[in-house]
């Protein structure tokens, strides 16, 4: 039970760890004790909060209608949006509203279970390093935490999933996984078209998508949002994010014109995905699919969630341009990696930026 710390600061950043970490109460047990100030460690350097300035209110990253997705057009708007802006929305996807209110429901009861029930599924506790309860980022590496929970639940079977993920939401997720996974089988077709892939075999079907995660993600009301961040600037090590995010808005994508530290906010569409591209795909494409830095920012009102499932390679996959793209004397740009060393090099720092890809760069 969380202790009631309504009129005072954490002063320790040990006690701090243990509430947070240790005891599972997360930012979600901060947020809920009603503090009035920010506790330090969250504090971001002033470069890493974004600042409205840099806000561009007019533009907007692509929105593709997927109606009529064997339309040769719908193919060319995707391709162009991975190519110029890495980020685009798609509606009309056939994955039903009540699939995603039904996930969103679902990531709502998880955050809400008692902090010993969610502390079950943390580093220290889970069955299963495929199941992964935390908050932040990366917090033994990072310098600033960030304002957030998650449920992090990498796919193997159904079977497994059954037996590990937590009841409150394993349904929810595996039908999201499910009725996802048609869609992205289109995009993935449509993409590789797009760089004369002109057949996805198995080889190519386990680099494109292999493996899956899916996390729920919780960023609950903040004391000080200016001053710190729901998620830090970054850019996804997957091959394609598919991110279904709730009413409240926050999330921010770099923009492609001018000085380049301009911010795009990604509004939320009712029944609407939100797809990336992530480091993967833009080393297999050798840089003609972008992956583009994001974040988060913190709320000072509402709770927020959001739902990604990462696409990615399997881990004992070798990375690297595929042949396809530099049959007509293309020169790599990245070399072959092994893709499990990629994501433990991701993970092993703090979010900074776009610096993950210089491991893949020859």
């Amino acid at each position: 039970m969380a202790p009631i710390i309504r009129d005072r600061q954490f002063t320790d950043s040990s006690a701090l760890t243990d509430f947070v970490i240790n005891r599972g109460n997360g930012v979600k047990g901060l947020s809920e004790m009603g503090l009035k100030a920010l506790p330090k460690p969250y504090i971001q350097p002033l470069e890493e909060r974004l600042c409205m300035t840099k806000f561009v209110p007019q533009q907007s990253i692509p929105i593709i209608d997927m109606s009529y997705w064997k339309n040769p057009r719908v193919a060319s708007a995707v391709c162009d949006a991975a190519e110029k802006w890495g980020f685009f929305q798609i509606v009309n996807h056939d994955v039903p509203i009540e699939v995603l209110n039904n996930v969103k429901d679902a990531t709502y009861r998880f955050f809400d279970l008692p902090a010993d029930q969610k502390n079950k599924y943390s580093k220290e506790n889970s069955a299963s390093k495929n199941v992964r309860f935390g908050t932040s980022f990366s917090p033994e590496a990072e310098k600033s935490l960030e304002w957030k929970d998650y449920l992090s639940l990498f796919f193997v079977s159904e079977e497994e999933a059954s037996m590990l993920w937590p009841p409150v939401c394993r349904e929810q997720v595996l039908d999201y996984i499910r009725r996802t996974e048609v869609v992205i089988k289109k995009l993935l077709q449509m993409l590789m078209e797009g760089i004369n892939v002109k057949e996805i075999d198995e080889a190519k079907r386990s680099l494109l998508m292999g493996s899956i995660r899916t996390n729920l993600n919780y960023y609950p009301i903040c004391p000080d949002p200016e001053l710190t961040v729901g998620v830090g600037r970054h850019s996804d090590v997957s091959t394609l994010t598919i991110l279904l995010q709730d009413e409240i808005g926050g999330l921010y994508v770099r923009g492609n014109q001018g000085d380049g530290d301009n911010w795009i906010h990604v509004p939320p569409i009712k029944g609407s995905l939100v797809i990336n591209v992530g480091d993967a795909l833009q080393i297999l494409s050798n840089n003609r699919y972008k992956s583009v830095e994001h974040r988060v920012i913190a709320n000072g009102t509402k709770n927020r969630i959001s739902v990604p499932i990462f696409v990615n390679p399997k881990p004992t996959d070798i990375i690297g341009p595929l042949v396809e793209v530099l049959k007509n004397g293309e020169k790599p740009i990245y070399k072959q990696v092994l893709y499990s060393d990629y994501v433990k090099h991701f993970f092993r720092k703090a979010h900074d930026g776009k610096k993950t890809v210089e491991f893949a760069e020859i």
